[in-house]
């Protein structure tokens, strides 16, 4: 799981990042707004300081509610200031945390936010497995040895069944928004991970090609747990 972790104290990043990174997570760390709506697209949750240089919290929120509204957004604020709060939650936030506070509890909050947005430990899809957290991947109880790209655009098509992806998206939401390949850099990607998968491509079990728009993993299995 990747939170993105943005706040302009580097301190602050250093200490939260290494709890959240103790807890198992991946951390993406941004010390301004418009950093902040550059990474958000590869989180999973974001945790969000309010006062930000360039581009203030709010707006941050605004953007990302705008582009990706099932997204967890965990609020850090000042004491006292209960109007900003508000403000946040008015915005789409899930839920806050005043400063100071401890870095256990914030981890805490994460973990009880994932939860309730649905973003399952274990992912199962007939003989296919995936573990996100320990970042693992099973075909019919095998691992399978997966690059970290590969397992990360396997997990992304896999959490959205049915979804389908241009590919685009998947170079934003996999490579990054700074990434600066080309479209076939996808279509070669998909193609590994298919092999890997023993996935027929005219007959698919798992990734099914959209013609002319992009890529979606199949609805037939549908999670079990």
């Amino acid at each position: 799981m990747r939170v993105l972790l943005v706040d302009d104290d580097p301190a602050l990043l250093e200490v939260l990042g290494a709890y959240l990174r103790g807890a198992g997570f991946e951390v993406l760390e941004a010390q301004d707004g418009e950093k902040a709506l550059e990474l958000f697209p590869r989180a999973d949750l974001v945790i969000l300081d309010l006062m930000l240089p360039k581009l203030d919290g709010f707006k941050v929120l605004e953007e990302v509610r705008r582009e990706r509204p099932e997204l967890p957004i965990l609020m850090l604020t000042a004491r006292g200031e209960e109007e900003e709060r508000v403000k946040g939650l008015e915005l789409g936030a899930d839920d806050y945390v005043v400063k100071p506070f401890s870095p256990k509890e914030v981890v805490a909050r994460v973990k009880a936010l994932l939860r309730r947005a649905g973003l399952k430990e274990e992912l199962c899809y007939g003989p296919l497995r995936l573990l996100p957290k320990e970042r693992q991947a099973y075909l019919e109880g095998k691992p399978l040895p997966l690059s970290q790209l590969e397992f990360d655009l396997l997990l992304t098509l896999a959490q959205h069944p049915g979804m389908v992806f241009t590919r685009e998206r998947l170079l934003e939401k996999v490579w990054g928004p700074d990434f600066p390949g080309i479209d076939r850099v996808v279509d070669v990607h998909i193609a590994a991970l298919r092999k890997k998968l023993m996935d027929d491509p005219e007959n698919p079990r798992f990734i099914e090609t959209v013609r002319g728009v992009g890529y979606r993993f199949r609805e037939t299995d549908a999670p079990l747990r």
